[in-house]
């Protein structure tokens, strides 16, 4: 188990990347912090990591799966989003796109696993091949992904210049 120190500062390495992955999928405050607490509770009991950008990218598998999880549950299928992006942090400053929530509120419409791909690929800033390894997919595989998105975005949002 990792000591208090190790997982404080985990979490504030990279606790915001975990709650804005988790806000993606779960769409409600109460839901993310639940979602969070359990990825640093796996956190707490994994074993070593190679380095940083290993430990980074098993905190977004994990939490990506975790939100999953949750989701599969029935009545958690049928939740509508609650317009709680003003009083989650992450929408305020931090996205780019801050200043056209339209765009985040089309991300959020997206299934999976269109939704993961474009926030690893905009908002995370991961390429196709680190995307690939993280889902531990194929990079064809997560280019269609992007193409895809991309051309529901661009659908959802009506603009043909949306790259």
């Amino acid at each position: 188990m990792r000591s208090e120190e190790e997982l404080r500062f985990a979490i504030e390495q990279y606790g915001d990347m975990v709650k804005k992955i988790c806000f993606i999928h779960m769409k409600q405050q109460c839901d993310v912090d639940d979602v969070f607490q359990n990825v640093f509770l796996k956190y707490a009991n994994a074993s070593s990591f190679e380095s940083r950008e290993h430990e980074k990218a098993w905190l977004i598998r994990v939490s990506i799966n975790a939100c999953k999880d949750n989701l599969r549950v029935w009545f958690r299928k049928n939740v509508s989003l609650h317009n709680e992006m003003e009083l989650f942090d992450c929408c305020n400053h931090t996205l780019p796109d801050a200043q056209h929530p339209e765009v985040l509120q089309s991300v959020l419409k997206l299934k999976n696993p269109y939704k993961s791909v474009i926030y690893l690929y905009y908002y995370e800033g991961y390429n196709t091949s680190e995307i690939a390894k993280i889902l531990k997919r194929k990079d064809n595989t997560i280019q269609t992904w992007l193409r895809r998105s991309r051309e529901q975005l661009k659908g959802m949002l009506g603009g043909d210049d949306f790259a």
